[in-house]
């Protein structure tokens, strides 16, 4: 059926759709069960379940091919008018798939990077939690269910960030002892988890504003019904509340992509088992808010035809993309942790994402910000989830986190090694070979093409972001895998232990998502011509957007010839230039070992307090537990010593005083004479007298 059709019968396709979300939460669910039994049984549950999945959503796609779509309701909340249902149009489609294929391929991985824990059963059914809420956040219908996902995806990272709560030093992250503005930088597992969970519920809180704010006006959190009837975005508009109820909306996905100002949580996540970061913090999670932002930008781009002017909310977008790129990039490019490298560059590789989604509603273009910002998440999701899953395997065999307790890995683990080059060329942008280099090809071109105001100063961050990109993976590549063995290893060869390849069951998964960035990467433009095309149509046919891509294509072919027709040639050209400079830059320093990086870096004042500057994370993290944490408890602690004790301890001694003092009054009275009480009762009468006689 086409899109904006609506089914009201439970069809084949549309039960697929339920059963994409609706199987996780029953692995959860059944997973205890089966663990009472054999905990080895619930690996393949687990599995089986998120293969079930997987198969369900990949049902799907002819819909998103086709461009056609799956609306079907069923009751819910009778009191407001609303009802629970999934929504696979084209763009849920595509993602769901994302999300089901690689969380099983990192479940699989998982079967072999877990075993022996003892708390295995927590791990799946967590797990298997997780990647239910996060297709209820791909599939729903409306908002509120949506949300539902969102809290239940956040949930799950808390606890799986957190998965090694005895807080053992080997669990932490950063550096023992490191101090930065006189704060440690060095956390555990329970308190990254608990930073996580906080640091997301404010962007959760703005989000939550957003959603009731449009309902007020709406009446309706249905995401159709909200495109069909625009009055209510009307009505906002003129009284000003709709740029502001867009951006609180922006800001839940600020929160769950780890985009600034809400960055910080996402490095001290890499606590949690590796496969937790490939799967949540790499591949699904932290997309949840891209794919929101995917989700509504349509929408209020779609406004401008009634006269709604919404470039305020698309230039925050793509600022706050380009600023999180950049930023993060800069730390990535010195901290000696694997998992922390890859963590920055998610953050980084994200902001390219809402970059080109924000590019896209300043663009007479829409369609072309929009391709380049999902080809870039699927994109992203392969590679990452790989190099991810690589990093757990390279801790797992030599016991450390630190890139500098490794060195010359390539003789012993050439699978890994092979593997690891295939997904790092995905993240440089390998020129024609990868799939990163069309997709960040892509984001440039829109950024480029787009004619906004801002579009010069955001590509050139995205330019130098690019340059950082390629530098920080060929290091932490070159510092792996290349050089003389480090002590630590020497010392465990020492020790009996010798450094082997992963299990099968382990580097199978990252091998095949690696073998994809390079064998979608050749036909990579086809590959991203032919989501455009979809988007294209979908775009028109659910919000009228139209895309006139003829003259664009044209123009380049006649500069570029038919094999790279519709590539901009300046994209083009910045995208080779980034690749070389920074692959150079990190081929003489890490990988041909020219020049040390260490003299170098201490060889001047400058290079030595920029590498400080960065390493530190901007201060950016420091100034936030100072003014979020740290004053707060000194203002609190004071006034609780200053103001509690003296002031409302000294006003609370006043009545206790009155009362003591009246009670000893009162109890003097009570002699216990008889004699007594006659004299007080009968002077007691003699005064009533006296009153009625006067």
């Amino acid at each position: 059926m086409a899109v904006g059709s609506f089914e009201f019968g439970l069809s084949a396709n549309a039960l697929n759709a339920w059963a994409v979300w609706i199987l996780p939460f029953v692995a959860a669910v059944v997973i205890p069960g089966v663990a009472k039994f054999s905990k080895k049984a619930t690996n393949g549950v687990a599995v089986a379940f998120a293969l079930a999945s997987a198969i369900s959503a990949t049902t799907l796609l002819p819909l998103a091919l086709g461009n056609n779509e799956i609306h079907n309701q069923i009751p819910w909340i009778s009191s407001i008018g609303l009802k629970a249902g999934v929504l696979a149009d084209p763009l849920a489609a595509l993602m769901s798939n994302v999300v089901a294929w690689v969380s099983f391929l990192i479940f699989v991985y998982s079967t072999g990077y877990m075993k022996g824990d003892k708390d295995i059963t927590r791990f799946w059914f967590w797990m298997a939690f997780f990647v239910g809420s996060m297709q209820l956040i791909v599939l729903s219908d409306n908002f509120l269910q949506l949300f539902f996902g969102w809290e239940g995806v956040g949930l799950a990272s808390y606890a799986l960030v957190g998965f090694w709560y005895k807080d053992k030093k080997k669990d932490h992250v950063g550096i023992e002892g490191r101090r930065v503005l006189g704060l440690v930088d060095y956390y555990s597992p329970t308190h990254s988890g608990i930073k996580a969970f906080i640091m997301t519920k404010v962007g959760d809180i703005m989000m939550l504003a957003g959603m009731f704010l449009i309902f007020a006006f709406a009446g309706t959190f249905g995401f159709r019904e909200l495109t069909e009837n625009t009055a209510w975005a009307t009505t906002m508009s003129a009284q000003h509340l709709l740029i502001p109820a867009a951006v609180l909306l922006f800001g839940g996905a600020i929160g769950k992509s780890a985009q600034f100002p809400l960055n910080e949580w996402l490095l001290e996540a890499m606590t949690g088992p590796t496969a937790v970061s490939a799967l949540i913090h790499a591949a699904t999670m932290v997309k949840a808010g891209v794919f929101l932002v995917a989700r509504l930008a349509p929408l209020f781009f779609a406004l401008a035809a009634i006269g709604i002017n919404m470039d305020q909310f698309f230039e925050v977008v793509a600022w706050v993309g380009a600023i999180t790129a950049f930023l993060l990039a800069t730390q990535g490019m010195v901290h000696p942790e694997i998992k922390k490298v890859l963590a920055y560059s998610t953050g980084s590789q994200i902001g390219y994402m809402m970059m080109a989604l924000g590019v896209a509603g300043l663009s007479r273009q829409f369609v072309d910000g929009y391709t380049a910002g999902f080809f870039h998440l699927i994109s992203h999701a392969m590679f990452k989830a790989s190099l991810f899953m690589a990093a757990g395997s390279l801790l797992h065999i030599v016991g450390s986190r630190f890139m500098t307790d490794m060195g010359g890995l390539r003789k012993y683990m050439k699978k890994t090694y092979a593997f690891m080059w295939a997904a790092g060329l995905g993240l440089m942008g390998a020129p024609f070979i990868t799939t990163g280099f069309w997709s960040k090809d892509a984001i440039f071109a829109a950024v480029y093409e787009s004619g906004n105001t801002w579009a010069l100063p955001i590509f050139v961050l995205a330019l130098i972001t690019a340059v950082m990109t390629t530098f920080y993976t060929t290091r932490m590549i070159g510092m792996v895998f290349f050089g003389n063995k480090s002590k630590h290893v020497e010392e465990m060869e020492k020790e009996g232990y010798h450094i082997h390849e992963a299990s099968p069951s382990m580097w199978i998964p990252y091998g095949i998502l690696a073998v994809l960035t390079i064998g979608i990467g050749v036909v990579g433009l086809a590959f991203e011509h032919q989501i455009h095309d979809i988007f294209t149509e979908y775009l028109a046919s659910a919000f009228g957007i139209k895309s006139d891509m003829a003259n664009v294509a044209k123009e380049s072919q006649s500069v570029l010839g038919g094999f790279l027709e519709g590539v901009n040639p300046v994209a083009l050209v910045s995208s080779l230039s980034a690749f070389a400079i920074g692959f150079g830059l990190g081929y003489i320093f890490y990988i041909g070992r020219f020049v040390d990086s260490t003299k170098f870096v201490n060889s001047n004042i400058f290079f030595y307090a920029i590498h400080k500057f960065f390493l530190n994370r901007w201060y950016l993290n420091a100034l936030i537990y100072w003014g979020f944490v740290v004053a707060p408890l000194y203002f609190a602690r004071g006034v609780y010593r200053y103001f509690e004790n003296i002031v409302i301890e000294g006003f609370n001694l006043v009545p206790e005083k009155t009362m003591a003092g009246g009670a000893r009054i009162m109890q003097a009275t009570q002699t216990g004479i008889s004699q007594s009480y006659l004299y007080v009762f009968g002077a007691g009468i003699l005064i009533v007298v006296l009153l009625l006689l006067i």
